[in-house]
This record gives structure tokens, sequence and C-alpha cells, in this order.
């Protein structure tokens, strides 16, 4: 039967008087050309009734997993197959009288028949990709580095499949010849192999999320996962510059992710203010009197002169040093005062640490730290937050005869 279409033709041409090298030549360029024609139309037809299917089902269906599959276009890759098929039978036909043109024709299409079926592979990939972004729980998941890996793995196994295509050697063959060249590949790929251990490590113990905010000093990074690949790390600070890590440094190296502090209740205020020491000092009944006037230490104040005077009368303390006995200093009631302060603020979390406590003496000073955490996380209500307080502390010091320490300026030696 392909004998009788293939010299139909042929036949003709001779009928009309041509020899038989030209009949041949023109049999060959009629069955090709009629067949490119056969075989774009049936692409066509397959291509249109294989995406009308898909768009109706895809209409009637919740899933936007065919909705995706559409638009990684793998119902129109998929329609190729047929008339891939198609030409492969017709081969045989066309170029019945040609066979030094029929062999490396065959293994052009097998090695198209491999490309399609890879493409159709990424396809279903990258719409695996998609959908699993658009699950909650994989949502923060370095999805793209997996979809990498297997698509390495793809192109490979098609590499050596049509290099084994061309080169008539089977399979099996070229794997076990390709295996010495693994040193090679370990050396070509070395990035990538790492990049692949990370993710998978990155993934299991949960270190980074897409959208998680992580400080990697060595890279300079400082903002939010944007992407996780196989071999890169992209963050996008917070000037909205980007920065690319390599996954596998974030193994090997450290680095900060402050997701604790976002899933948590509050965000971390420690700073300090720098007394100098010379400003401290004992109060008197005096000074006491007049601090009751602070509203928020008033009952403390009261309270502790009490106590104070009880165990200096029933010890016969000589109270005409204030050096003996017990008594109040002015750091630390204005510590008392920070305390209070920090607990009467609206937007600082009481059910967290708090506390105003002193640090080591330094050659600058007393260091008074602040350790407490505010509601609000956002970082410009944070620093809101963090510089109303301390724009009161600072402004509350002197109420206290104390001082902050600084470096002396052009005004102080001039004084």
């Amino acid at each position: 039967m392909q004998e009788q279409i293939a010299c139909f033709f042929n036949d003709y041409y001779i009928s009309l008087g041509l020899s038989e090298t030209v009949a041949k030549y023109l049999n060959m360029l009629t069955l090709l050309v009629i067949s490119l024609i056969v075989i774009y139309c049936i692409d066509r037809i397959i291509r249109t009734v294989l995406r009308a299917v898909s768009v109706r089902i895809a209409n009637h269906t919740s899933s936007p997993f065919d909705d995706l599959l559409l638009a990684n276009k793998v119902p129109r890759n998929i329609a190729h197959i047929i008339p891939l098929i198609i030409a492969l039978k017709l081969i045989p036909i066309i170029f019945i009288d040609f066979n030094f043109i029929e062999i490396p024709i065959r293994k052009i299409l097998q090695v198209l028949f491999i490309v399609l079926t890879l493409w159709i592979v990424r396809s279903l990939l990258h719409t695996l990709e998609d959908y699993f972004k658009t699950l909650p729980r994989l949502r923060d998941k370095p999805i793209d580095s997996y979809i990498q890996v297997f698509m390495i793995f793809a192109w490979v196994a098609g590499f050596i499949a049509a290099i084994a295509v061309f080169s008539s050697v089977s399979i099996w063959k070229f794997v076990t010849g390709f295996g010495a060249a693994s040193a090679i590949i370990l050396l070509i790929f070395k990035d990538t192999i790492l990049g692949f251990v990370a993710s998978i490590q990155v993934s299991i113990n949960d270190m980074v999320r897409i959208g998680d905010w992580i400080t990697f000093e060595k890279y300079g990074a400082d903002g939010d996962v944007v992407e996780i690949n196989l071999a890169t790390v992209k963050v996008q600070n917070f000037d909205n510059t980007i920065t690319t890590i390599p996954t596998y440094a974030l193994i090997s190296d450290s680095f900060k992710n402050w997701r604790g502090m976002t899933n948590s209740d509050g965000r971390r205020i420690k700073r300090h203010l720098m007394v100098k020491q010379e400003s401290i000092k004992y109060l008197t009944l005096k000074e006491v009197e007049h601090l009751k006037g602070i509203t928020i230490i008033s009952d403390y104040l009261t309270g502790m002169q009490t106590k104070i005077n009880q165990y200096n009368s029933h010890n016969n303390i000589n109270k005409s040093l204030l050096l003996n006995g017990r008594n109040l200093t002015n750091i630390g009631v204005f510590r008392k005062y920070i305390q209070t302060y920090l607990e009467n603020h609206s937007a600082i979390n009481k059910d967290m640490l708090l506390m105003a406590r002193q640090l080591q003496p330094t050659t600058q000073g007393v260091p008074l730290e602040i350790y407490a955490f505010s509601k609000d996380k956002r970082w410009e209500n944070y620093e809101y937050v963090m510089s109303d307080i301390f724009d009161h502390l600072l402004a509350a010091v002197s109420y206290f005869d104390l001082e902050i320490f600084e470096l002396p300026n052009s005004t102080s030696f001039k004084a």
C-alpha cells in the first residue's frame, strides 16, 4: 500500500515523458509538500478542538488547576504529538527512493519528539509550580528549586536520548559510558548540586520562607525574601534594591531571620540613656517632696520615704550625713519613673518582658536601658513609638537633676 502511494506521482511524471531520475525528485517534492500541508491542517484542527474542550472543562470546574494548564499551554503542546507521529509514519513514503535522506530526517524528527516531550514536561511542571503557590501551606516553600531540579534531570535525560538517537547507540550503552564522565558533570553542576541540597535543608528545617524578613550582613541583604531558586535567594531590601544570595550560603553562613519577631506579640525595644556619673546623688527630704509632684511616682515616693524613715529611726541612724542609712537616689527614682511610665504607655505590650535596668558603668557614664516590646511591629510605627518614648525621657532627665553624657564640642570649650 505504501509503495503504491509513493509511486503514484512517480508513474504520473514518467507518463509525462520525464526521465526516471527527475520523476523521482518531483515525486518526493510533491509528497513532501502534500504531507506538510496535511500535517499542518491536522495540527491546527487538533489544537483548536483540544483547546475548545479544555476551555469548556475549565469553565465548569472550580479548581484553578485546569486554568493554569491552559495558561501554561499544556493542551497546545500535547496537540503537536499526533502530527509528529504522522510525520514519522510518512517519512518512508516520502523518501522511498532516497534512503540517504530518510535516515537523517527520521533522526531529526525523533529528536524533535524528544524536545516536544521535554516541552510538555516543562509546561506541566510550571503548572504544578503555579498551582502549589496558590495553596496557603505551600506558598512560602521553595517550590521553584524543586521544579528546576526536575527540569535539569529532564533536560539531561533528553540530551542523552538525543545523542543516542544521532549516534545510533543504545541509550543504556551511552549511559554506561556517560557514568565515566560523572566527575566532570559534578564539577560543572557543583553550584546546582549545592543549591539543591541547600534547598532541601532550608525547606526541611524551615529556615527561610518566601516573605520572611532576613538580615544577611555578609551579602548586604536586609529585607524580604521574594524568591527562592535552586541556586539563589532573592531579597528585596527596604531601599527596593535586590540582593542575590547563594542558596547554600543559608546553611553555611550565619544570618538573621525576623520571622519569630513578626509572629510574636511585640517587637523589642532595647536602647539606653547614658547618664553622667557626676550627676548621680542622694536625694534630700526637700528634693523628695519636690519630686512627689510627678504624678506617676508620687505614691511610690511616699511609700518608700515612709519605709526609709522607719528603718533609719529604728536603727538610730545619724542623718547629719545623707550617706548614712537608707536613702533615695535621683538615678534610682528616675529608673522607677521609666518603669512606671512604660507600664502606663498604651503602645507597650504589658504581657511581655518589660523593665528599666542599669547596666555596668562605662567611661561615658552609667547606661539606663529600656527593655520592652512594642505592640505595633510595623517598622514605621515601631520607630515612632520608640522615638516618642525617648523624646519624653530625654526631656524628663533634668527634673531628676541628672545629665546625659555627650562628648565635648566647640561650645563646651568656649564655656
